[in-house]
């Protein structure tokens, strides 16, 4: 390492990108392991029991099952449809489950080490530039995160999303640091990863790696472009190889792409999964119609409304003022300066990710913002360093963003005043001694540093209590994971359906979930038909050879049923109903081929059209209503019928 002499002085500085070194003391070390212990229990706490997503875990369970269905992402083993997200997360579940079985540990197991990783990673990568401490606060932030918590207890892919993210900045960190094509290749490849795992909510952090590497990275402005240009055809292949093999495939010879209105992965990724929750959905897709009230409506307040606030904004303030003050105080610093460029990186993330989450007015859950928690953390982390050790024109800064830290806190907890109504009085007595112990200037060392503290302990008091009601409360939210006291009525809807199971290797007979308890049907009040234990029995009997069990409007109910039985299901509909999927001629052959004998119409019947429209007569014209008194039961809202070749 090289040092530079400054004039005058006789003493060395370091070079721009002076770093601590790989391994800290082993306090570090210590308080490192107690943060990553907390996360794990936070994140693991109850997952023998926990059943997660059932539109995944019917994914997952059919993917252990038949190999094609594994590689398309397939909901149902017999290869219909796949599910409306690239299948790399399922990977991940089902390569466990394929050893220990479909259950609380295979499907949920994978997003707790995933979790915990992340804290990792992103511990070493804010250590790179600000230090121990910076890094440990970071951690801290990322594990306590609300809504990182309710997310990383369930089997939806925005876990393994944020892992990848995170390596991502690591490598480029390095990238900046170095100069070194290798690490720009390998930033790319994880975000490709990261594509193939949520498509284009990856590609939000494209713009602030660009612009770090372009502006930061040593050597001259041709070699910085020539590697960019290098790192975006590696981002293409990684990207784009999943998709191409999948589109090349004759349609006739692999499933229907859930979420497209044409059944191609192209169609997925500019529409329902690209353009379409920036835009709105219009027509088909996995999510269509829905809109964004399941955050809120969309505009520049809604991550801080009654839904989001409590999930992610929390420390939203803090991170906003640590970006100014920290891009301030470098302002004079060489290009290379790998501080600023650090700041860059995580302000430049927070800012994209916020305004696309803000202003998206297409399909959109709370827990899509687990995205911006990394960068929340990274921020909050190198600002409480920074303004701490701030010279005197700037030392206002630290206790003003306590203060304001800590007043929104006060506010998010007033918000639901009978759930733990000491805690916003005792935030706002911890920001108050904080505040004032910041702010006498020629207080000792030690003060000052106690002071910061409980300023800490002030500011992640909300957010800590909402991460513990979420590991606390054992409410499996299945696909709408929250934290905080609206989630402790276990809230959930549709993903409830996945049974309990118990430990590894314990997930009953045959590969299928045990049946809910209770009677439970697993599906969220108000979304299609609730399919009865007998008539699931009746169809079992009768399937006879073919391929399919049964036919029914959409995954919301097949998933169910995959789960009960653990055999092939048809959601003509894909996700919601709305995929235009299924077509006469395809189910005319179905029927020909003696690959489907029974259909179920009703909640809702199968959406995209009229081609679908043209399905549903079909059926009536050329099905025999099968009698609920031929299976001792009732068909809930819905009419079976056999079709016959």
């Amino acid at each position: 390492m090289t040092t530079t002499i400054v004039p005058g002085t006789g003493t060395a500085t370091p070079p721009a990108h002076a770093r601590p070194r790989a391994s800290g003391p082993w306090p570090a070390r210590a308080a490192l392991g107690a943060i990553m212990a907390l996360a794990t229990v936070l994140y693991g706490w109850g997952v023998w029991s926990q059943s997660g997503n059932s539109y995944y875990a019917a994914a997952v369970l059919s993917g252990t099952k038949s190999w094609k269905a594994f590689f398309y992402g397939s909901l149902d083993a017999g290869n219909y449809i796949t599910v409306d997200k690239p299948p790399l997360a399922l990977w991940t579940q089902e390569l466990v489950a394929r050893v220990i079985g479909v259950n609380g540990w295979s499907l949920v197991g994978p997003s707790v080490v995933m979790g915990v990783a992340a804290v990792a990673v992103l511990y070493a990568t804010v250590r790179r530039a600000f230090g121990t401490t910076a890094a440990l606060i970071a951690a801290l932030v990322l594990a306590l995160t609300p809504i990182t918590v309710a997310i990383d207890r369930d089997n939806n892919p925005d876990t393994l999303l944020v892992l990848l993210l995170v390596l991502g900045a690591w490598a480029l960190q390095r990238a900046v640091e170095s100069g070194r094509l290798r690490w720009l290749a390998a930033c790319a490849l994880l975000v490709g990863l990261g594509f193939n795992t949520k498509m284009m909510q990856a590609f939000l952090v494209l713009p602030a790696f660009a612009l770090v590497y372009l502006l930061c990275a040593p050597g001259g402005r041709l070699r910085r472009v020539r590697h960019l240009a290098v790192a975006g055809g590696v981002l293409a292949v990684a990207s784009a190889w999943w998709m191409l093999i999948v589109d090349a495939v004759p349609a006739s010879s692999r499933p229907y792409v859930g979420g497209s209105t044409d059944g191609s992965v192209w169609d997925l990724v500019i529409g329902y999964n690209g353009l379409g929750r920036i835009f709105g959905e219009n027509g088909g897709g996995g999510g269509g119609g829905q809109g964004g009230g399941f955050g809120g409506a969309a505009g520049i307040g809604r991550l801080f409304n009654d839904t989001m606030g409590g999930q992610i904004s929390w420390l939203l303030p803090f991170a906003a003022i640590a970006l100014v003050t920290g891009l301030v105080l470098r302002g004079r610093r060489p290009r290379t300066d790998l501080k600023r460029a650090a700041l860059l990186l995580w302000g430049g993330w927070l800012a994209v990710h916020f305004a696309v989450f803000s202003l998206s007015e297409g399909t959109f859950h709370p827990y899509y913002t687990t995205a911006m928690a990394p960068a929340i953390a990274a921020l909050a982390g190198a600002g409480c360093v920074t303004m701490f050790g701030a010279p005197r024109r700037m030392s206002w800064t630290l206790p003003f963003a306590v203060a304001v830290t800590a007043g929104w806190a006060f506010f998010l907890l007033r918000r639901t005043p009978s759930w733990h109504p000491w805690l916003p009085w005792t935030v706002a007595a911890l920001a108050a001694v904080a505040v004032i112990g910041l702010d006498l200037r020629r207080a000792p060392r030690r003060l000052a540093v106690a002071a910061a503290e409980i300023g800490l302990v002030a500011v992640l008091a909300g957010p800590a209590a909402y991460a513990a009601s979420a590991a606390s409360s054992g409410a499996d939210n299945g696909s709408n994971p929250t934290a905080g006291p609206a989630a402790q009525g276990g809230m959930g809807g549709f993903g409830h359906g996945a049974p309990t199971g118990g430990g590894p290797g314990s997930s009953g007979q045959k590969g299928r979930f045990q049946t809910p308890p209770s009677g439970q049907s697993g599906q969220p009040s108000g979304r299609g038909g609730e399919v009865s234990s007998q008539l699931v029995s009746y169809l079992e009997k009768n399937q006879g050879d073919a391929t399919w069990l049964v036919a029914v409007s959409s995954a919301q109910n097949a998933s169910s049923i995959i789960l009960r039985t653990g055999r092939p299901v048809i959601a003509m509909g894909g996700f919601t109903g709305s995929d235009p999927a299924m077509t006469v001629a395809k189910l005319q052959r179905y029927v020909q081929e003696g690959k489907l004998k029974y259909v179920m119409l009703g909640g809702g019947g199968p959406g995209g059209g009229s081609a679908n429209s043209a399905v549903t007569a079909w059926i009536k014209q050329h099905g025999t209503v099968v009698s609920a008194s031929e299976y001792g039961g009732t068909s809930g809202s819905g009419t079976l019928y056999k079709l016959s070749k």
